[in-house]
């Protein structure tokens, strides 16, 4: 089988990215095809590929200011060659399900989400982050060709899995397309528990993005007066250490063996979004780590309530203060945590996955 891989874009290593490398390692000869590439930002896995890269990569400044492009995604997307594929495996957030395959070619979409900035986030990606007026009023007109073209590319896949259920809801909802779920990867063989004593510090990982919440998580903490330490980057990175007191500590993105002592010695996560999944919260409870989440979402899927972390109700800080003054008063068993996240493992992933497309691919090659 001649089989490509299609990703959005390889200018960052978050989850989506890990989901890649378990692709690479299913279909170790398949070609990779992206939007864009920024090699320095990569996974020592990933530095490994030569991805087959759009034409955006040559456009000035693309690599900094590549959201400053996005009129051209749905041209760069649709300009790969894909016709001589026997298989087709996207992993899309937005753009890769787009791709234009032949007849003969089996298409599956592992989908991130529906185009979260076009439906669900429209108001705080057009309005809320850090734009100018101009750069506004251009997505306002942008966003409506956007859904039209989103729905038109999700007709051209075969078949969707999803990450979570509650994205399964979502494909159905935009895209009148079923799917099935197959959760996303988490090393568990990486996260794993210390036998140090829990500090006295809460813990919040993730981009500083206006959906990610976090300055309820800042709001709150600053109330409490407890030790938080905050881990991540984005454009929301001054106001929210300006918004933040002394208990409160900021440190950049981290490697993997930092962050995975952070979650080891941390007394809880904490995880104010509405997320599509969610790998942090299970990385945490790999580490041996309970978590305080908002009560939507994936985190529904992989936190269970009073036994491997507790749910706040409302996105606001008077509703994660009354979460984290429940926990204190509550206990929580490793052994617990550490197996609810092993559900979640890498070799899980790629088993079910294997299965899917070989079961899709001999139906397709079939009928």
């Amino acid at each position: 089988m001649k089989v490509a891989l299609v990703h959005d874009y390889l200018n960052q290593y978050g989850g989506a990215e890990r989901v890649l490398e378990c692709f690479l390692d299913i279909f170790p000869d398949a070609d990779v095809y992206t939007l864009l590439y920024d090699r320095s930002k990569l996974s020592d896995r990933l530095k490994e590929i030569q991805p087959i890269i759009s034409f955006l990569q040559k456009l000035p400044f693309s690599k900094k200011f590549y959201e400053r492009y996005l009129p051209f995604y749905p041209i760069a997307i649709e300009g790969f060659n894909l016709l001589d594929y026997d298989i087709v495996l996207s992993d899309s957030s937005a753009w890769t399900k787009g791709v234009f395959t032949d007849e003969s070619t089996l298409h599956i979409c592992y989908c991130h989400s529906p185009m979260r900035f076009a439906y669900e986030n429209f108001h705080d990606f057009t309005v809320g982050e850090n734009r100018n007026k101009l750069e506004k009023g251009i997505l306002r007109l942008l966003i409506n060709y956007f859904r039209i073209w989103d729905y038109a590319a999700a007709q051209r896949v075969d078949y969707f899995i999803a990450i979570s259920h509650h994205i399964k809801k979502r494909i159905k909802k935009y895209y009148g397309k079923d799917s099935v779920v197959i959760y996303p990867p988490v090393d568990t063989d990486y996260f794993y528990p210390s036998e140090r004593k829990k500090e006295d510090y809460f813990l919040v990982v993730g981009r500083f993005k206006e959906y990610k919440r976090f300055d309820i998580a800042i709001e709150a903490f600053n109330q409490l007066g407890i030790p938080l330490i905050v881990i991540g980057d984005g454009p929301l990175k001054g106001k929210l250490m300006r918004m933040a007191r002394k208990n409160i500590h900021f440190t950049e993105r981290v490697d993997d063996a930092t962050l995975r002592a952070y979650y080891q010695n941390a007394q809880a996560l904490v995880f104010t979004p509405l997320e599509d999944f969610g790998i942090v919260p299970l990385e945490a409870q790999a580490c041996g780590t309970p978590v305080i989440a908002y009560n939507k979402g994936g985190a529904r899927e992989t936190v269970i309530e009073g036994k491997t972390g507790i749910f706040f109700e409302e996105q606001t800080p008077e509703s994660l203060i009354e979460a984290v003054r429940r926990f204190q008063g509550m206990k929580f068993k490793m052994k617990d945590m550490v197996l609810n996240a092993k559900r979640f493992n890498r070799e899980r992933f790629k088993k079910e996955v294997w299965e899917f497309v070989m079961e899709k691919y001999r139906e397709f090659k079939n009928a």
